[in-house]
């Protein structure tokens, strides 16, 4: 069956077909071949794609500039210090007019619903870079670093999500689980589980009944035998410091170790991170916390540095994995 995915956006893998998603990993793996072979691409030749950006990073603008710059394409980056957006001008105003001068918009933020009313009304595709409930070009990232590193089809990987399970790289990964027939657990505390959104799992369930996915909410640690990845992501952001305490007690017994690595009887499992992450004392928000008396890891130093990590493969992924996003649906 062939795969059309001109004028789609992309704000999340449960609005793709388990075909759809296996084309875009298809078509990463291919670019990924051609930029190591040093083939240049112009399929975004005489395209403008804007960035917009509410919420910092370093691997997402990265990634988006150097897609779109690789095949021929223009950029344009807005923080929320250098435009209008949301502030003196509505979404609507804002999507419609983008929409006239791009080829594309990613978008960048808190709010599932904003990125949802971007696409509603800018007329052309728009791109969730991250929103509070989902990642998804982390996940199609996260998936094509599998397949380059686990020698199994997707529907045969089993990945443990360790930590906060209510977070939007949780979320994510139950949809791309769901999608792809894997099976995913989210290894956490019981109360964060009865926190969870609870139509977003009857959603995920509905899903994984249709593809044989298995999704699981666990907090024993026997859920971790067998495993093929286990994956985290920090316990608090920039800017919820207030949280720390109550965080660390909570999920220091979900932080990622070589005994929990071991735990899986798997010697070829491998470790997972969407990054940034905590796993030493040498940025300022850990050394901070440290003199405080809190320890923020969610990984051991040992876990991240050992043979499972690929946290660099993950990341420069994200590139790829962008590049056949955007390409797939503004390329020519």
């Amino acid at each position: 069956m062939a795969i059309n995915l001109k004028g789609r956006s992309f704000l999340t893998l449960m609005d793709f077909s388990p075909e759809e998603i296996r084309y875009l990993l298809d078509l990463a793996h291919d670019l990924k071949s051609k930029k190591r072979a040093g083939v240049p691409g112009d399929t975004l030749k005489g395209k403008n794609i804007v960035l917009l950006f509410e919420k910092t990073s370093t691997r997402t603008r990265c990634a988006f500039e150097t897609a779109c710059l690789d095949e021929g394409g223009h950029v344009t980056f807005l923080d929320s210090g250098s435009s209008q957006f949301g502030k003196k001008e509505s979404v609507e105003d804002s999507a419609k007019v983008l929409g006239r001068f791009f080829d594309g918009i990613e978008y960048r933020g808190y709010s599932q619903k904003l990125v949802e009313d971007l696409a509603s009304y800018a007329g052309v595709p728009v791109w969730n870079g991250l929103t509070d409930v989902d990642h998804p070009t982390q996940i199609l990232a996260d998936l094509m670093t599998i397949e380059e590193h686990i020698a199994k089809p997707l529907n045969q990987v089993k990945v443990v999500f360790c930590g906060d399970i209510r977070n939007n790289m949780s979320y994510a990964w139950m949809y791309g689980c769901a999608k792809m027939g894997m099976h995913y657990v989210a290894y956490g505390p019981a109360e964060l589980a009865r926190e969870l959104d609870q139509d977003i799992m009857a959603r995920v369930r509905e899903v994984a009944r249709e593809t044989g996915a298995t999704i699981e909410v666990r907090n024993d640690p026997d859920c971790l035998d067998g495993a093929d990845v286990l994956y985290t992501d920090v316990w608090a952001s920039m800017g919820e410091e207030a949280q720390i305490p109550e965080k660390v007690k909570l999920l220091s017994p979900y932080k990622v170790t070589m005994e929990m690595v071991e735990a899986t009887g798997n010697p070829d499992v491998i470790f997972m991170h969407c990054l940034p992450a905590f796993h030493d004392f040498e940025t300022t928000m850990a050394q901070s916390q440290k003199e405080l008396g809190y320890d923020i890891r969610e990984v051991t130093d040992q876990v991240f540095r050992s043979r499972h990590s690929v946290v660099f493969d993950e990341a420069e992924n994200r590139m790829h994995s962008i590049k056949a996003v955007i390409v797939a649906t503004i390329g020519r």
